[in-house]
């Protein structure tokens, strides 16, 4: 990871001696009074991933949070030799390791709810009617990928593990307020629809062989809410968000909520219940799937690291 820091000048020293003394960090650069906004010095270096969190915890002690700045980037590539020597002192894998600000920071911004992100859960929540009047397994997965609450759904688990309230407010919030939007616009386009002829009840009472499943919620919807929502968070704390493409494509939430608003629209009561609480159980499962890996990687995490201590201090001795 790239760390670009501001550092007051009365700690720069202090600062730059620590990160040069620490062999996980290599590449160090300090350009003495450069920065102006906030004023100090600017220092710059490679960390590994393993010990990017232990760097952030020493710079947030240092008082660099309120007093300076601190960016952090992902570096694609490094095949130099001294970061090669960086890796090999720090112990694990990089994928194994959280860098905690980061997530917090991340979830905090998936919370924001811009209005890219209402218009993106609205268009996903219509493209998945189309897909319940059609009866396109296509469409569905279309729904899916174009669906952005996971974030969301991520960004909730981060509150409700390390118990920030606010995080968990805004979360829940957001996705309670997007999902109510993106049904209340797919049910106006719906009775639009309906108005004009296009469609009628029977198209979604109708047999559907390859979207029935969406407001039939069983055993197995639960257990898919659970492995993708597992498979998500840790995607989003290793730093392989191209994992997130194949969660989008496993959950139905989008799509639940698509078949709930033609259920409405249309009205189809019997089908309201099933639509509800398939979008429910999708929703519950991830978050507290989401929940449980963060604890599971914190914990593990935090066990490798006394092993590898204890192990370390008998090899010393």
């Amino acid at each position: 990871m790239h760390l670009r820091l501001i550092v007051p000048s009365d700690r720069s020293e202090r600062v730059l001696d620590t990160l040069v003394a620490d062999p996980r960090v290599t590449s160090i650069v300090r350009l003495a009074g450069a920065a102006h906004r906030p004023e100090g010095d600017v220092v710059e270096c490679d960390v590994t991933r393993e010990a990017t969190s232990d760097v952030l915890a020493f710079l947030k002690s240092e008082g660099l949070y309120d007093d300076g700045a601190v960016a952090v980037s992902a570096v694609d590539a490094a095949p130099s030799r001294n970061a090669q020597a960086a890796e090999k002192a720090a112990p694990g894998a990089p994928d194994d390791a959280v860098i905690w600000d980061a997530v917090v920071d991340q979830a905090y911004n998936e919370a924001g709810g811009s209005w890219s992100y209402y218009v993106f859960l609205t268009l996903a929540t219509m493209i998945a009617s189309v897909a319940v009047i059609t009866d396109s397994s296509i469409l569905v997965v279309g729904a899916m990928v174009v669906g952005p609450e996971f974030g969301v759904v991520a960004a909730l688990a981060v509150g409700l593990f390390l118990r920030k309230s606010g995080l968990t407010q805004r979360s829940l919030a957001l996705l309670v307020k997007g999902f109510v939007i993106a049904i209340a616009v797919t049910v106006v386009a719906a009775l639009v629809a309906r108005a004009v002829g296009w469609v009628d009840a029977a198209d979604v009472t109708a047999d559907r062989p390859l979207t029935g499943f969406i407001w039939r919620p069983d055993r197995w919807s639960a257990v898919v809410a659970v492995l993708a929502g597992c498979a998500g968070v840790l995607s989003q704390t290793a730093g392989r968000g191209n994992a997130l493409v194949g969660v989008f494509i496993s959950v139905t939430t989008v799509p639940a909520a698509g078949d709930l608003a033609l259920s409405i629209a249309l009205w189809a009561p019997h089908q309201i219940g099933g639509s509800a609480a398939q979008l429910g159980i999708n929703l519950a499962g991830m978050t507290a799937a989401g929940v449980v890996t963060l604890m599971l990687q914190r914990m593990i995490w935090r066990s490798y690291l006394r092993v590898k201590r204890r192990s370390g201090a008998r090899v010393e001795a």
